[in-house]
């Protein structure tokens, strides 16, 4: 295969396999669901078909076994149950291993197709299946549907290979098989792209079209079906036989042809508009958006300073396009949390099987959407957070039994939209967290002093600290202390931030706040003390005038009342060890985060901006009040607030006192 070829063979495999695993991991909620069998059926087939095209045989021999299974269960002549799932499940597994010519050596994929022929069949007639798929009759009286079929176009240009149509036609049935070598042309005008070559054969009563459909799926190949007299529907004419029929080519008794129809593949092609695009193809685009958006900056700002009314005009033009490419480039890179789930759902189906805890894992919001980058490097974080709902959260059937609870635990993984941020909550029903022996083996770790006085949530917040576990011992799940550290470490990263409520005995609840898209975000420009600073504009709530009651600073009276409520507020000048005096007239400007809200102290509002993100050098990482920088119009450097740590530092005050000073909205 060309480089381009086996790229998007690699691409292809990659989502059948998401698709067979996730449809695998539905059928063991509802092993009754016919439409979730026929669609694994169809990606293995797919999956063998493709293999076969590109020349990975042992791919195809090795697929074909299941998808015989799975052939037989959609036809009634095997039961599913959990064992077939779980061998279909260590198959799925090894698909990427035979694609890049990984070899066996442990006899993992012999054991596999071995353990699945004995529930197959362990001593029964394999005919048995063959006479059913069949319509329960072998005998050669009953050979009554007749198929004609020849590869169309450039056949053979394309990697169609008819042995392996013919194999799969003698699966279902197919005898009597004739070639029909009378079109072949010769020397002197034969095409070796083409295939001269139609083949005839007869089925067994009872073959659809549905299942013909199958066989050509990976061939554009004109294929005509003859029914018998007594399945021809009465008064039915070929076009609307063709509708009832799924657009298979297919002939009533006098055998009046019916055009060709293109096959699934073409019709897919046909109808779908999507375009495949490397992820870095993609990056380069953004980064190139956001250059053009600095220099739209730069272009207002001159327009603004010349008063040149024909460049003002053009600026704002330009101020519209770039607008629009920047918004249409952020769409291109947003991700659904689907792509994320099916992993998550074999991660919950292995450890509950090897822990011996049944669990129910149920997800809401797949559709929710978020940048790739950090759909990216929210995986790892995910992992940790459901194995530890798991090993630590979760008890055994035994202890769920004695304490009231349904024998099957629940984990429930949300994801939803909230302003410019995308909430995820991983919550158990588990035995909770218990805040005094979290305590206990804090202070036992030299954490915290034994008489640190901490919230909840700040307790619950020490077992993101390095190397903290409260597990008793060290198993192959967990124990080590390293894997919560690596979700609060990532999350910050993103510019997000982490969330624990627990309730001893009734589960834990961890939510995860994380921005939409680290590239391009809308900003609040201020200054303080002649620097300004970007905040995120999605945090900004409000902004209010600074009483001149609180122009003094004193600590304790860091307080506002803003309609009845009390919001403390930091002035950046103190917190930026700022030099001289401000002005008569600072404004506060009201964020959020999560749910709670501080005001920030600034010199002057500026106005809005396009904030292109860039990140700070690892020289700056320890500065926790700053989340990244960003270029103005006139080439000089604004600081992006980190708005998340801020409003932990104004929470971190005490108490406001029981009086305050009224702000107006």
């Amino acid at each position: 295969m060309s480089d381009d070829v086996a790229a998007i063979f690699h691409e292809e495999l990659r989502d059948l396999l998401e698709s067979l695993e996730r449809g695998l991991l539905d059928l063991k909620a509802r092993p009754n669901d016919m439409a979730l069998v026929n669609q694994v059926f169809r990606d293995l087939h797919t999956v063998k078909g493709s293999g076969a095209m590109f020349g990975f045989t042992d791919l195809a021999a090795f697929i074909h076994e299941f998808e015989a299974v799975f052939d037989r269960i959609r036809s009634g002549v095997l039961q599913l149950g959990p064992e077939i799932l779980r061998l279909a499940l260590s198959a799925k597994d090894e698909i990427p291993g035979l694609v890049d010519g990984v070899q066996d050596p442990g006899g993992r994929r012999v054991a596999i197709l071995a353990a699945l022929r004995d529930l197959m069949d362990p001593g029964g007639r394999p005919e048995a299946a063959t006479e059913m798929l069949a319509g329960g009759q072998g005998d050669a009286d009953n050979l009554l549907t007749h198929l004609r079929f020849r590869l169309s176009g450039a056949a053979f240009a394309m990697g169609a290979r008819p042995e392996i149509v013919l194999d799969e036609l003698r699966e279902l049935g197919a005898e009597n098989i004739v070639a029909d070598l009378s079109d072949i042309p010769g020397l002197d005008r034969l095409d070796v792209d083409a295939c001269a070559i139609s083949w005839t054969m007869d089925f067994p009563k009872g073959i659809t079209a549905g299942q013909l459909e199958d066989v050509f799926l990976f061939v554009d190949a004109q294929w005509v079906l003859d029914l018998p007299q007594d399945d021809a529907p009465e008064g039915l004419m070929p076009a609307a036989l063709q509708d009832a029929q799924l657009g298979a080519g297919v002939n009533v008794p006098q055998s009046a042809e019916l055009p060709h129809l293109p096959s699934p593949a073409a019709r897919m092609e046909a109808t779908s508009a999507t375009v495949r695009v490397p992820a870095e193809r993609l990056d380069a685009l953004m980064d190139a958006v956001g250059e053009l958006v600095i220099l739209e900056a730069r272009l207002t700002q001159l327009a603004r300073e010349s008063r040149d009314p024909s460049l003002i005009a053009t600026a704002e033009q330009i101020t519209r396009l770039s607008g629009g490419l920047r918004d249409a480039t952020m769409t291109m890179r947003m991700v659904p949390m689907r792509s994320l789930v099916g992993r998550f759902r074999r991660l919950v189906m292995d450890l509950s099987d090897k822990l011996g805890k049944p669990v129910e894992f149920l997800v809401s919001g797949e559709d929710t959407e978020l940048d790739k980058t950090v759909i990216e490097k929210l995986a790892d974080p995910l992992v940790h957070i459901l194995r530890n709902a798991i090993d630590h959260g979760m008890e055994t059937e035994a202890e769920r039994a004695s304490t009231g609870k349904p024998k099957i635990g629940r984990i429930e993984l949300s994801a939803e939209h909230a302003g410019a941020e995308v909430l995820i909550r991983v919550h158990d029903d588990g035995r909770g967290m218990d805040p005094a022996r979290i305590r206990a083996k804090a202070v036992a770790q030299g954490l915290i002093a034994p008489d640190a006085a901490l919230s909840p949530s700040q307790t619950y917040a020490l077992v993101f600290e390095p190397g903290f576990s409260t597990a008793e011992q060290v198993t192959e799940v967990s124990g080590r202390g390293v894997g919560m550290d690596v979700v609060r470490r990532t999350i910050e990263t993103l510019r997000g931030t982490l969330e624990i409520d627990s309730s001893l005995g009734h589960g834990t609840t961890v939510t995860l706040r994380l921005p939409l898209t680290l590239a391009i975000i809308e900003g609040l420009l201020v200054e303080v003390a002649g620097e300004r600073y970007t905040l995120p504009m999605p945090n900004v709530q409000e902004i209010v005038e600074l009483p001149p009651a609180k122009a003094v600073p004193k600590r304790t009276e860091d307080f506002l009342d803003i309609r009845g409520r009390f919001v403390p507020f930091l002035r950046l000048r103190a917190l930026f060890d700022c030099t001289g005096q401000p002005g008569a007239h600072q404004n506060v400007v009201i964020v959020m985060s999560g749910e709670h809200r501080i005001g920030l102290v600034v010199d002057r509002i500026v106005g809005t901006n396009q904030t292109v993100i860039k990140q700070m050098s690892k020289l700056h990482a320890s500065v926790r009040a700053i989340s990244g920088a960003t270029i103005l119009g006139d080439g000089s450097v604004a600081l992006i607030l980190d708005v998340a740590h801020l409003v932990g530092m104004g929470r971190s005050q005490s108490e406001p006192p029981s009086g305050g000073t009224e702000v107006a909205a």
